[in-house]
């Protein structure tokens, strides 16, 4: 039976974010390092350390480029910075050659297909990471006014968000995850620089694969993008759900009960609480 996974995006969301999260709920990171390894591409190896976010501990996933390769997205740059101590370095580097690929290269979507399907991926997982490049392609298609098959963009094709894409899939297919939960989208404010120039938040790519995925998306106040078009296109390929399922009074009770919690009323509402989950014992205590 496979797990459900329940996204609140309320920080944003990019493509190192959510592998961070995956290695965090316990994905192998033994099987990622062996499909990175098969990639072929070259010029990267993956960091992987403990940081403390606003008091919280959290796992921190980070593609390092070599600098003959540093066609980078810069996915969540504005949010690590630049430098990340503690890391431990993982030497995922993929199998191409420097024939392969120069500084500032575009990828297209062919060849983007064809470093997944000669990788070590599952079969699911490789669905998985396709349909994530596919709802990238088509929102850089319309941004542009080209053609899916004739896209070559940067972002996409960067080795980071590469490596990105294929890391969520594995992490998701290693964790058997058949169920993804995501309410919402939050998104910053102002203006964000890449390769085409300053544009406004949420960029073109976004803005895109939220219409056409009907995703939910929440503008903030915060300065700054949160939802990059890696993210946008991690949530419109693996959504399955928009809100937790409601329980009945009956699941209610057994899920009180399998905690060794049962009690009479599975939820006792007052006029400013509700509290779910004490025993018969400390009912009149607690109201």
């Amino acid at each position: 039976m496979g797990k459900t996974l329940y996204l609140e995006c309320y920080s944003g969301i990019s493509g190192d974010m959510t592998v961070a999260a995956l290695l965090d709920l316990g994905a192998d990171r033994s099987v990622l390092d062996r499909v990175l390894k098969s990639l072929k591409v070259s010029g990267f190896e993956t960091k992987i350390s403990r940081v403390v976010k606003s008091g919280i501990d959290a796992c921190d996933f980070d593609v390092v480029l070599d600098k003959d390769y540093e066609n980078h997205d810069h996915d969540m740059e504005y949010l690590h910075g630049h430098h990340h101590e503690g890391h431990e370095r993982n030497h995922a580097h993929g199998t191409g050659t420097a024939q392969d690929h120069h500084h500032h290269e575009h990828r297209g979507i062919k060849e983007i297909t064809y470093i997944i399907e000669h990788s070590a991926m599952t079969e699911n997982a490789k669905k998985i990471a396709l349909r994530i490049f596919e709802i990238l392609a088509e929102a850089e298609s319309k941004a542009h006014n080209v053609p899916v098959d004739q896209v070559h963009f940067h972002e996409v094709g960067a080795v980071d968000s590469i490596v990105d894409i294929v890391s969520v899939a594995v992490c998701l297919d290693n964790l058997d995850v058949t169920e993804v939960i995501v309410p919402v989208l939050c998104e910053g404010r102002g203006t964000v620089r890449c390769q085409h120039g300053i544009l406004p938040i949420p960029v073109p790519a976004v803005a895109n694969i939220v219409s056409a995925n009907h995703l939910h998306l929440k503008m903030t106040e915060v300065e700054g993008e949160l939802v990059t078009p890696t993210g946008a296109a991690i949530v419109a390929a693996v959504k399955t759900k928009d809100k937790l399922p409601e329980m009945s009074e009956d699941e209610q009770l057994a899920l009180l009960a399998s905690d060794g919690m049962l009690v009479k009323r599975p939820i006792v509402v007052t006029e400013d609480q509700v509290l779910v989950g004490f025993k018969e014992a400390q009912w009149e205590e607690e109201l």
